[in-house]
Order: structure tokens, then C-alpha cells, then sequence
């Protein structure tokens, strides 16, 4: 079952064997390529949610990582998915994804989900990871990202929408456990955000010459481990880097204030072939895809 699919079936308010039932009855399509098409399952009846979180006995896993250190979605321009931005309709509602990455901006509820669905399949066909920076939107492009900041304390994340959701009345996003942490929402369940969508051009100035290790070019190169909204996030994975990674230099590892975020870069490197033995010292070491990033 998808993680699409089950929390719908999660919302239902129908009596316990009913919502077996009527999960059970989602059809589930095997997954003979990585992409996926969002399934449109039965109508529920929604129920309000309880607890800390959007889903009744929702919440985190028994062995957490430190979510503090976990760093925003790095924005890059990726094309739409195959299927999961096609027209579908749950609870009788009909819904019809953009198709392109036009300018949007909306206030509303933000709510969150946790381990009930962890490691199941989002409309992307991605397994659903509580603990990495995404959410779920019923129209926004597949992939897509984000910028959410609540209205309340002015904090914001950037996220990677990779799944449909929410379908209760009044609410807009689905945040991750780890997003909905770093947001500050994770206690209340849900909070009123500003949701908007990061346009390509946008992501471009934002990255300001970030490539993959394909594509990296020679100069001046440096790796970035992660994008925080606040300096103490950045400062701490910062501290972890230099304590664990011994084999850096005396001030490799800088912190780069850009675009309201503060970036972590390691370097300079003469050139990507320089850094790549760094590179895959820090992916095998912190579980870290670095950007490589030409300075």
C-alpha cells in the first residue's frame, strides 16, 4: 500500500474492520518501473485528527537521529514526474495538479505524518522517509519544492513535495516529522503556514552554480552539506564534521550566509576529481549527499 493510499484510509471514520476493508480495496499497482502512478482509492469519511500529531498514534520512531542537524531539501530544477501530476479525485473532490512551476503563494493549515507510513510508497513512488525534508500537497507539481514558514514564529523550511495529501478541509500541506520538527509544529499537530513554491529561476540564483558531481565543473570547488534557516544548525553540523572528519584541514569547513540560509561548504578543491575522495568520505560517514559547488 502506498503511503498515499494509507492515509487516506487513515482519515476514514468508519469502525475498525470497515477501515480494514476499505483500505485493503486500494488498488496498488506493482512497481515494475521507479515511477509510479498516484492512486485515486475509495471515498472515506475524514475524521478530525488526535493526538500530538495529524494521525491518531502517530509520531516518531524508537532510535531518532538528531533532527536537529538534519538540513533542508537542497532545491534543484528536476523534470515533472510521468504520472503523479495527473487529474484524480478523492472523497469525491477533484483535483487537478499544475503542470508547471508557476508562481504560488497560500496561507493555510499545516499538519504532519510520521512512522504509521514510514518507508511506504508516496505518489512518487519514493518511499516515504520521516526523517528527510519533504511533503505532501494535493496539487503542487511532483517534484517540487518549497519554502514553508510558519506565521507565527517567521521560521521556515525548504522541502521536496514528492506526495499528494492532505485531504481534510482547511489544511494545505503535509509536512514530514522531521520538517514539522525543525518548523516547531510537531506538539499543537498543525500550524498556519505560508506555503511557496520555489521557481526554477529561483532555485538557480539560489544555488548559485551547485551541480551534481557529473556535472561539477574545474575551478574552485567546494562541497555543500546542507542548507539551514538557522546558524545554530548549521554551526552544529559544522562541529560534527570537524570532530568526526579528521582528515580535513584546519578551516575546510566554512559556513556561507546566501539568500537568507547558511550553507556549509567544505573546501576549496582545484577541481571535482579533488574532491571526491572527500565527497565519499562524508557519504559513507554521515549518510550526506554533497552538492559540489563552484565559488
Amino acid at each position: 500500500m502506498t503511503a498515499f493510499g494509507s492515509r487516506i484510509c487513515a482519515a476514514s471514520a468508519l469502525s475498525v474492520a470497515a477501515v480494514l476493508a476499505g483500505c485493503g480495496s486500494v488498488p496498488t499497482a506493482p512497481l515494475t518501473e521507479r515511477e509510479e502512478a498516484a492512486q485515486s482509492p475509495p471515498p472515506a469519511i475524514s475524521q478530525p485528527r488526535r493526538g500530538g500529531g495529524y494521525y491518531k498514534d502517530d509520531g516518531p520512531g524508537d532510535n531518532p537521529p538528531d533532527l536537529d542537524r538534519i538540513a533542508d531539501a537542497q532545491p534543484r530544477v528536476e523534470p515533472l514526474h510521468r504520472f503523479a501530476n495527473n487529474p484524480y479525485s478523492v472523497f469525491g473532490v477533484a483535483y487537478t495538479p499544475m503542470k508547471s512551476h508557476a508562481p504560488y503563494k497560500q496561507r493555510g493549515l499545516a499538519s504532519w505524518y510520521g512512522r504509521m507510513f514510514h518507508g511506504q510508497r508516496t505518489a512518487s513512488g519514493e518511499p516515504y522517509d520521516m526523517y528527510a525534508m519533504t511533503g505532501a500537497h494535493t496539487t503542487l507539481p511532483i517534484p517540487s519544492y518549497v519554502r514553508v514558514t510558519s506565521v507565527r514564529s517567521g521560521r521556515y523550511v525548504i522541502v521536496r513535495i514528492n506526495d499528494r495529501g492532505p485531504f481534510h478541509a482547511g489544511r494545505l500541506i503535509d509536512l514530514s516529522y522531521a520538517a514539522a520538527h525543525k518548523l516547531g509544529i510537531v506538539t499543537q499537530g498543525s500550524a498556519l503556514v505560508e506555503v511557496e513554491l520555489l521557481t526554477p529561476d529561483e532555485i538557480v540564483r539560489m544555488n548559485d552554480g551547485a551541480t551534481t558531481l557529473s556535472a561539477a565543473s574545474e575551478g574552485s570547488v567546494y562541497l555543500q552539506l546542507g542548507a539551514f534557516s538557522a546558524r545554530a544548525n548549521a554551526e552544529s553540523l559544522r562541529a560534527r564534521i570537524v570532530r568526526e572528519l579528521s582528515e580535513l584541514k584546519e578551516g575546510a569547513v566554512q559556513i556561507l550566509q546566501r539568500d537568507g540560509a547558511f550553507r556549509v561548504h567544505v573546501g576549496p578543491y582545484r577541481s571535482r576529481t579533488d574532491a571526491a575522495p572527500v565527497a565519499q568520505s562524508i557519504r559513507d560517514l554521515f549518510q550526506i549527499a554533497p552538492l559540489f559547488v563552484t565559488r
